[in-house]
């Protein structure tokens, strides 16, 4: 079937970009920087390689790309899983979409943060642990949800959030 010259199929092509794992920046912004479509995957591999997208290579970035450090800043601070700061070895998500927000997300998120002591995107002062708010962890039916690591728990009590936080390593 074929519609203007074009085939279905490739209307509907969606190219796969896979990721390579380089470890400097410049080797990620030669290899990335083809056009504005390649922005996001150039900042995830070098969070990769970085543990984080360091806030002084922004301009760097921006320059790569044409574009300017606004933009690039505002893509990394609209998606949630880019970040400027390194994470601790354990990231806790505190869920705080509607179903969990409807059954104490909130009071479940002052309870962990108290505990460790942070506020959310904040990273413990021994830098273990990380605290992010969650909008959706896919366990609505189980709320208020958490996740360490790639581990969810739900049904939990600020009291409980605590407890599990505490046996976590």
């Amino acid at each position: 079937l074929s519609i203007d010259n074009t085939t279905i199929q490739d209307q509907f092509f969606i190219p796969i970009i896979i990721l390579i794992p380089m470890s400097s920046i410049p080797d990620i912004l030669r290899q990335r920087a083809t056009g504005r479509g390649t922005l996001i995957v150039a900042l995830q591999e070098i969070q990769a390689a970085q543990g984080h997208i360091p806030r002084e290579r922004i301009p760097d970035i921006a320059r790569a790309f044409g574009l300017t450090d606004a933009e690039v800043f505002g893509v990394i601070s609209f998606y949630t899983d880019l970040r400027l700061e390194k994470e601790g070895q354990t990231v806790v998500r505190v869920c705080c979409g509607d179903s969990c927000a409807a059954t104490d997300g909130y009071r479940v998120l002052r309870s962990v943060a108290d505990h460790l002591g942070v506020s959310p995107d904040q990273t413990t002062q021994d830098g273990k642990t990380t605290l992010r708010i969650a909008y959706c962890l896919g366990n609505c039916a189980l709320s208020p949800s958490m996740m360490i690591g790639e581990r969810v728990y739900g049904r939990l009590t600020p009291r409980r959030a605590v407890q599990v936080v505490e046996k976590e390593p």
